[in-house]
């Protein structure tokens, strides 16, 4: 049976994209190997500064997306005066788990509301600040992993600074390589990339700062003592290939138009079948509120786990949310949007990347035509 992929948002397939020859030896060690080592990884770091326009000593390399985030929030436990944090109720669950963990620490943690298009405004953002003491952080990510739904982080970050002196974070790791931005406009303070969302290889990511941080976590003093541990250098190289391919500007907005396309069919095809509908309610066949990479729909009468089940049975991959949390049946990002309970439960995620063709599509759908028959 032929396999058709739509988990891109999990993880993307693997590209061709080899460390090359890593050098063995510890990038902190004195001797030859060392030195060696240590010049490859930080030809890597240069590497992928010169692709996301940012000057190289602003990137740490990290073990992925999840640990760049919790380098970020935790940080705020050696602020003095017990900081107030505005997390967005729409985040990953490596920002949104964190923050309840960092509440029961004892630190001020104060929930954005989600709009019903399952966006932040920065009204609301505003809000969220001016009713915590001591704010000073926010984080927003770029693209919901489970919607798609594009956020305005630079109208975010605006609003966010004239409360005062707000940290503002943003997990960029769905709008790598799919999503145009720019780190030097986009107004926030640090960001988070992860590399097998780009075909890269799982357990290295990166982390931007604008400016150096006081983080929590002690060690060796590897990456300028914001991430401790023996770095991983064939991971490295291995994420600046992928970001040479898939993070640039100019292949990102080439991938951008035919994904739009295959997304447009998908919709279209959707609604025309009675008892499919989109989440949000309204969202449309171009609609540029939303990542073209991401979508959610439900299918009236069908739990969402079994509509997974019963798709991957005919050969093809989709989920019902992100997969860092697919052991649990709750949809906190769809609850927060304002969904009922049972339209929640009947939601999955469809998510497609450079591979994916029209015939995916029309396959895709016309598998579900055929579900729909039978259930």
């Amino acid at each position: 049976m032929k396999r058709h992929y739509f988990d891109w948002a999990a993880t993307a397939i693997p590209g061709d994209y080899p460390a090359g020859e890593s050098p063995f030896g510890n990038p902190s060690s004195a001797h030859r190997e060392g030195r060696t080592a240590k010049e490859a990884l930080e030809n890597a770091r240069r590497r992928c500064a010169a692709v996301l326009g940012v000057p190289a000593p602003q990137l740490y390399f990290s073990s992925g997306g999840s640990e760049s985030n919790a380098i970020v929030l935790n940080s705020m436990l050696l602020r003095r005066g017990k900081p107030g944090m505005a997390l967005s109720s729409l985040e990953h669950p490596s920002i949104r788990e964190s923050g309840h963990t960092l509440s029961r620490l004892g630190m001020n943690i104060a929930w954005i509301e989600s709009e019903k298009d399952g966006r932040v405004s920065p009204g609301g953002l505003a809000k969220t600040l001016a009713g915590l003491e001591n704010p000073r952080l926010a984080s927003v990510m770029l693209v919901n992993n489970e919607t798609g739904a594009v956020m305005d982080i630079p109208s975010l970050a605006e609003a966010a600074r004239k409360t005062g002196p707000v940290h503002f974070h943003s997990d960029l790791v769905q709008a790598l390589g799919k999503i145009p931005f720019d780190l030097e406009t986009l107004g926030a303070d640090s960001a988070s990339f992860s590399a097998h969302k780009i075909g890269g290889p799982r357990g290295i990511g990166l982390l931007w700062l604008k400016k150096p941080l006081e983080v929590l976590n002690a060690g060796g003093g590897q990456e300028r003592g914001v991430r401790p541990g023996t770095e991983n250098v064939g991971g490295a190289l291995a994420l600046a290939s992928a970001l040479e391919a898939r993070g640039g500007r100019e292949t990102t907005g080439s991938c951008y138009a035919p994904a739009r396309d295959r997304f447009r069919t998908l919709i279209n095809g959707l609604r025309s079948m009675d008892r499919a509908f989109l989440i949000p309610h309204d969202r449309t066949e171009a609609d540029e509120r939303f990542s073209p990479y991401i979508l959610q729909c439900g299918f009236r009468g069908i739990p969402g786990e079994v509509m997974v089940r019963v798709l991957d049975d005919r050969g093809f991959a989709v989920s019902t949310g992100s997969a860092c949390s697919s052991s649990s049946q709750k949809r906190p990002v769809l609850a927060a949007m304002g969904l009922d309970e049972k339209d929640s439960l009947e939601g999955i995620r469809i998510s497609q990347g450079w591979t994916t063709g029209g015939g995916d599509i029309e396959a895709l759908l016309n598998a579900i035509e055929f579900i729909l028959k039978k259930f």
